[in-house]
């Protein structure tokens, strides 16, 4: 009974002190200075080629197919 006690106080007290050695998750960012991948625009991308007539047209193809009403026919 008194090593069954032992083991489960050590294993409790290795589970407390392993939180101990986290390390906070905070990402530090220098001010003015962007680290991330520069964005494009949209209609940039290799299916539009920089045609942003073509992408305006995609798009609108697209939120009609989503509409029921165009898809019925009642607009």
């Amino acid at each position: 009974m008194r090593r069954a006690f032992i083991v489960a106080a050590s294993l409790f007290a290795a589970a407390g002190f392993a939180a101990c050695g986290e390390k906070p998750q905070v990402t530090v960012y220098q001010q003015g200075e962007y680290q991330g991948k520069p964005d494009n625009q949209p209609w940039q991308s290799a299916p539009f080629n920089g045609d942003h007539g073509a992408w305006e047209r995609a798009v609108r193809a697209r939120s009609n197919g989503q509409n029921e009403n165009f898809r019925m026919g009642l607009q």
